[in-house]
Order: C-alpha cells, then structure tokens, then sequence
C-alpha cells in the first residue's frame, strides 16, 4: 500500500474513533510497526494528529481560527511585502476577486491608482476599496463575525456568476502534500469557486501559514502561485515541485 493511502486511511480512522492504536494500524494496514511509526510521525509533523503511547489521537485544533483582530498584529510588515508584490500583478482594466483576511486587506492602498474593478466577500475590504474611488462589488450572504468574511449559499451563487482576471486569497494552511486548507467549510467552499473562476490565482501567505493544515481543503497546490515572505530551503523544493513559488523581500 502507497504511503499516501496508508495516511488517508489512518486519517479516516481518526475521524471515526478520535484514537487509535499502533498494533491496530499494523494489522489493518498490513504494514510494520516501523512503518506505522513514521507515518505516524509524518502526520503529527504535518499538523493532522498528536502521538501517544501506543499510538495517536486526533488533534483538536484543526478547526479553530483567529478572530480579524488577532491575525492583524501579527506579522505586519511581512505581510505588508507580500500585499505589495501582489498588487504589483493587477494591471489597469483588470476584475479581480480580493478574499477577505488580513494580507489581502494590506494589498487595498497598493491599488489606489489602478483602475480595476474588485469583487470581495469582506465587508472590511468593500469599504476601503469604496474609500479610494475603485469599482467595487462585495457578495451577499452570512457574515461570519470572527474573521468580517461573507460565506452561504448566497455568495457562492453569486460568485457563480463572475469571472476574474485575477484572485488573490488568503489561506490558513499551506502544505506542499495537503494543499490549501482553512478552517470553515464554508468558507472553503467560497475560496475554491473562487480560484476556480480565475485566470490566476495569488495565494497570499507568510511563513507563518507554510506547512500547515486546517480542517478543511481548499483545493490542491497545482496552478495557483504562492506569494510569501520566506521559505525554508528544503520545504521550498517541496513547493517547487508542486506549483510556483515567489518569495518577497525586503
């Protein structure tokens, strides 16, 4: 059996039982306790589980997330670098999609001059592209209050209807196996429709959110293009082989 289908299966055990033990995985898996180790370890490495004697248990935190206040302190002037590389990408005539979260919130004064039309699902965000006389539409739906981000139903049918030149996104999570990840289904759901209606899409994350995963997958690193702050050498070469990277500097 495929490491990777050893993971997945470990994985849905997890899910079912919340712990499992190393003896039952060798038997189930038909694999050595040599190798239940280390997929094992890969795992908690990767952020989807928390080892104990005799085996692992879930890891409860794949679902919690910051609040807009929390995550805006924090790495401000990285991020800063990142929004402006990024809004560097939008030409003049350009109808892109800004997804909420606090690094595309820093890429609005960098587009003050250009003339562009921008689709958000942050009510934030609307109000300060509105604030510098850019074109902007901000989709309906259910305010999520911890992050100000729109998600449901409503928005997803309306972000049906549109096409982008280019989307930039924020993410929680971003592992060179486990792809993009954030927290709220929903709001993952609202995040691959987007990407999926671009022409390029721009994930915006800082070193902070490499090599991690949330709850729920976005979408796969293959055709987006990741902006961020600094990269490790070897989890770059991880990337590399997945999609394009480009680190910004200072």
């Amino acid at each position: 059996m495929l490491t990777e289908e050893r993971h997945k299966k470990i994985k849905e055990l997890l899910e079912q039982q919340s712990i499992v033990k190393s003896q039952d995985l060798t038997s189930y898996l038909n694999a050595s306790e040599s190798t239940i180790r280390r997929d094992l370890q890969d795992l908690e490495k990767a952020g989807l589980l928390e080892r104990i004697h005799g085996g692992a248990k879930i890891k409860n935190d794949l679902g919690t997330e910051q609040s807009m206040i929390e995550k805006s302190v924090k790495n401000v002037q990285n991020k800063q670098l990142i929004a402006e590389t990024a809004a560097d990408q939008v030409a003049d005539g350009d109808v892109i999609y800004l997804d909420a979260g606090t690094t595309t919130l820093e890429m609005i004064p960098f587009l003050a001059l250009k003339k562009i039309t921008a689709v958000t699902n942050s009510v934030h965000h609307a109000a300060k592209l509105v604030d510098l006389n850019i074109n902007t539409i901000i989709l309906g739906g259910t305010l999520k209050l911890s992050t100000k981000a729109i998600i449901g139903a409503s928005g997803m049918e309306q972000l049906q209807q549109f096409r982008f030149n280019k989307a930039f996104m924020g993410m929680n999570g971003v592992h060179p196996e486990f792809g993009l990840t954030t927290p709220d289904p929903e709001e993952a759901a609202l995040k691959r429709l987007a990407i999926q209606h671009a022409d390029q899409a721009f994930i915006l994350a800082d070193q902070s959110k490499l090599n991690k995963i949330t709850f729920t997958k976005v979408a796969d690193l293959d055709g987006v293009i990741l902006l961020t702050d600094y990269c490790p050498e070897d989890l770059l070469k991880e990337f590399q082989e997945k999609t394009i990277v480009k680190e910004v500097s200072k």
